[in-house]
């Protein structure tokens, strides 16, 4: 049997007022989230997006994370297009592998049951 436990997240982006570093180019208030520059621009791995009661809403993954997230703030065609603004907290995983993200991916998915993905789902 294989083991397979949910990783620190790297870096974790909460909503509200946020400041950046002095020196730091201004920073995207889109949605509340003002420090996306905290996500490495050029490193794979898994994002998490939480409620303001820790319940998981959408887990995904991404080649570049951060203009995964922020696409997803952003796109209109987003699979939480109608729910971002119910988005409090981001948990970011570094992880480099393809195949580790796609496993922790559904691993996540179907243990925290995560309430907007609709593809990857086995616990309904």
């Amino acid at each position: 049997m294989i083991k397979i436990t949910i990783p620190e997240p790297n870096v974790v982006i909460k909503k509200g007022k946020q400041v950046g570093e002095p020196g730091e180019p201004a920073l995207s208030t889109e949605y509340g989230f003002t420090n996306y520059m905290k996500v490495a621009r050029d490193k794979g791995g898994i994002f998490m997006f939480f409620d303001v009661h820790d319940q998981l809403l959408y887990v995904g993954k991404a080649r570049k994370l951060r203009q995964r997230i922020r696409k997803n703030f952003e796109d209109t065609v987003s699979p939480i297009k109608n729910h971002r603004d119910e988005v409090y907290k981001i948990a970011v995983c570094y992880i480099e592998d393809p195949v580790e993200r796609d496993i922790y991916e559904t691993y996540i998915i179907n243990k925290l049951q995560a309430k907007y993905n609709i593809d990857k789902v086995f616990f309904k």
